[in-house]
């Protein structure tokens, strides 16, 4: 017995976003370049909260793009540059042969899909999300808003302090003189 229904964009857009988090998770533990792997977790992370869309999460999406996607991720790769990730690549050899031309696929059958989307699926008035109409009217985000800043402050305000103490901490351990290494050209003593 089938529990639920389902339309095709639906399922096109759940296999994408599954797609979209397998790939990246197998690029964060394939890439020799801690960047590359870094950039990996973006789309992993990407294909969680287009996943989260799907099923209606909206404020689930929004916080996975904002926090995960634009902090936390960025947070890595400031680390990661500061321990010194500067090793020189030639640019002049494309290391992936079929970098290119995929990324065009990709990009063409992404634009192909969602125009196939909003032409059968009914998404062009976007009037439900115009609205604000919801269920629960603004009493999701007023409980939200309340547990954050009375129940979890204590938790988020730790949690922030953790994340600038270990920040402070890779700077220091990459700022620190090394016995025995060349310094960087072009930087100073």
């Amino acid at each position: 017995m089938i529990a639920a229904t389902y339309a095709i964009p639906d399922l096109i857009v759940f296999f994408a976003a599954a797609a979209m988090a397998i790939i990246g998770a197998l690029g964060v533990i394939s890439f020799r370049n801690p960047v590359h792997s870094a950039l990996s977790l973006i789309l992993t992370l990407l294909g969680v909260a287009i996943g989260f869309l799907e099923q209606q999460a909206h404020f689930l999406a929004a916080v996975q793009v904002i926090v995960y996607c634009g902090a936390i991720v960025v947070l890595f790769l400031f680390v990661i540059m500061f321990l010194g990730v500067d090793n020189k690549e030639d640019v002049s050899v494309e290391p992936l042969i079929a970098q290119r031309p995929l990324a065009y696929a990709s990009v063409a059958v992404t634009v192909m899909g969602i125009l196939a989307m909003l032409s059968r699926g009914g998404w062009y008035t976007g009037a439900q999300v115009a609205t604000g109409a919801s269920p629960g009217g603004n009493a999701n985000v007023q409980a939200v808003g309340t547990a954050v800043f009375t129940t979890y402050l204590f938790a988020f305000e730790a949690t922030a302090a953790l994340l600038i103490i270990a920040v402070v901490g890779a700077v220091l351990l990459a700022r620190r003189d090394r016995t025995g290494e060349e310094p960087l050209e072009g930087a100073q003593a």
